[in-house]
């Protein structure tokens, strides 16, 4: 009996505690009635993305997200400069790209080896160096490889908090899902792969988060018809074209303005 009554009583304090969080976390109000937010970004400053890439977006008059490392923009200067001119989000992606040394090919600048000062003054040089290159200063990072430590064992630290500390938002990569608006944390958000993927792979995931009024933020890195770690123009074609259709109710926008939107919306009203 005592069982059945402790049962009860749980029952009935989860069943409470789930309205009150209900009534103190209303969905976010996207702007103009739209029913969730999308963002598209892609990684590495790749020059597909200012060959054929950014064309593309400026025909449906979309604005991405481009996370840039400065080496790779030099390649391309000119280009990106017009990228910028045309709308397009400058965001940072550190100067040397560190990630694992269980990668060969970072051996010489991994992960493993940083402290958290070594990444502070390289994402500030990156910064630096992108505000020379563009005339813009990044107001938002994303992890390369999608990794947030620094060092090995028992000296491992996050450098989450340095990306919190120097940007607006860090973007994650392979991530299994959306963003919650009202519980995302920016220094984290999710960035699902858009490489490799038709749209009828994509369109589930948009349908899903127009139910629940989430953010979806999609991440790639070439642009081209073909080939690996590819965003197909042919699937960004559709995937414009769904986004833009207003009966489909998507706020298509750079990280930056939704991020910025999101935490307006989270500050108290003035009385």
């Amino acid at each position: 009996m005592r069982l059945f009554f402790t049962f009860i009583t749980l029952s009935f304090l989860l069943l409470s505690t789930k309205g009150i969080h209900a009534q103190a976390l209303p969905p976010l109000a996207w702007p103009q009635g739209k029913r969730m937010a999308l963002s598209l970004t892609f990684d590495d400053a790749r020059m597909s993305q200012v060959e054929k890439g950014t064309a593309l977006l400026n025909e449906y008059k979309a604005k991405a997200t481009f996370y840039v490392v400065p080496a790779t923009v030099k390649q391309r200067l000119e280009s990106w400069k017009q990228a910028v001119v045309s709308g397009h989000e400058i965001g940072n992606h550190s100067l040397n790209h560190p990630c694992t040394g269980n990668f060969p090919w970072a051996r010489q600048k991994a992960l493993e080896d940083y402290t958290l000062d070594n990444m502070r003054n390289e994402l500030r040089e990156a910064n630096q160096q992108i505000k020379d290159l563009l005339g813009v200063t990044p107001q938002v990072f994303a992890y390369p490889c999608g990794q947030t430590f620094v060092g090995r064992g028992k000296d491992t630290k996050s450098y989450v908090p340095v990306i919190a500390e120097l940007f607006s938002s860090g973007r994650l990569w392979l991530s299994e899902g959306p963003n919650d608006p009202l519980f995302c944390d920016m220094a984290q958000l999710t960035g699902m792969e858009m490489d490799g993927k038709n749209f009828d792979q994509i369109k589930p995931l948009l349908e899903k988060a127009k139910e629940t009024g989430q953010w979806v933020v999609l991440a790639g890195h070439e642009m081209n018809d073909s080939g690996e770690q590819t965003t197909r123009l042919s699937m960004l074609k559709d995937l414009l074209a769904y986004a833009q259709d207003p009966a489909n109710g998507i706020w298509l926008a750079p990280v930056g303005t939704v991020s910025e939107y999101i935490q307006k919306q989270k500050k108290p009203a003035k009385p």
